[in-house]
């Protein structure tokens, strides 16, 4: 059985000051949730502060993206081994946003979950189509396409170790969600690419989460579906009532 996991992406919200007010109020709402890990990543200015506000708590910290060298003349990057330091456990790596405003590929997605899992932290690794890629029918392809280039790679030991997020990009911060049904079919396909490449016991093992738009009135129906692990949050994740509406759904 998958173990379900909640992740919330704050993207570029809060400061540290309203980062510790938000955990003073989630942490009590979230004390007894043993059913699901559960992951936030603030900006990076933050994540001290969400480190402090969380431990001793089920709550992990992430880091929104990272860069693959460990440390260089890379002025405004940050690596691996410095979001491993301040504490954080995991990285969001290609996210759509990443993509469409800063240049991120499928080669550079692959080279940033390497330098991620070389610093021991988890990776979830976003792959999804644009809304005219999904009008024109080319969701599938999309979806083969950054598998392929931006994970696959990977040896098997690697990919044991990293979270798949399916992230519709039209979907995401629009209110468009897409529906259950159509979130786990694409969840199905990514699944069977897994199997091809990787085998059916880690294809039945992979964690594949669903983001864009998630609600607490979206996320049972979400859940519902047998192929969902899990979602990763953006806007409703920066209220604390509604994303422990979300984690204990």
């Amino acid at each position: 059985m998958r173990r379900p996991l909640m992740a919330g992406n704050w993207k570029m919200y809060k400061t540290a000051a309203e980062t510790a007010a938000f955990f003073e109020m989630f942490n009590p709402l979230v004390a007894h949730s043993t059913h699901c890990d559960i992951v936030i990543c603030p900006p990076f200015p933050n994540l001290a502060a969400a480190v402090e506000a969380t431990r001793g708590t089920r709550v992990e910290i992430g880091g929104q993206n990272l860069y693959w060298a460990k440390e260089g003349a890379y002025t405004g990057e940050v690596s691996g081994p410095m979001l491993a330091a301040v504490g954080a456990k995991w990285v969001i790596i290609g996210h759509s946003e990443r993509r469409q405003y800063f240049g991120e590929t499928d080669e550079t997605v692959l080279k940033r979950t390497v330098a991620a899992l070389g610093a021991g932290l988890k990776p979830i690794v976003c792959v999804g189509e644009r809304l005219e890629e999904r009008e024109a029918g080319q969701t599938e392809a999309v979806l083969r396409a950054q598998f392929a280039e931006g994970i696959a790679p990977l040896a098997p030991e690697l990919f044991a170790r990293i979270v798949i997020a399916y992230e519709p990009v039209w979907a995401i911060g629009t209110g468009r969600t897409a529906t259950p049904e159509i979130a786990s079919e694409a969840h199905r396909f990514l699944r069977a690419q897994v199997e091809a490449r990787y085998g059916r016991a880690p294809a039945a093992q992979a964690c594949i989460l669903y983001g864009g738009s998630v609600k607490p009135d979206n996320i049972k129906g979400l859940m519902a579906q047998v192929d969902i692990d899990g979602v990763l949050v953006g806007g409703a994740s920066l209220d604390a009532a509604s994303f422990a509406a979300i984690v204990n759904f």
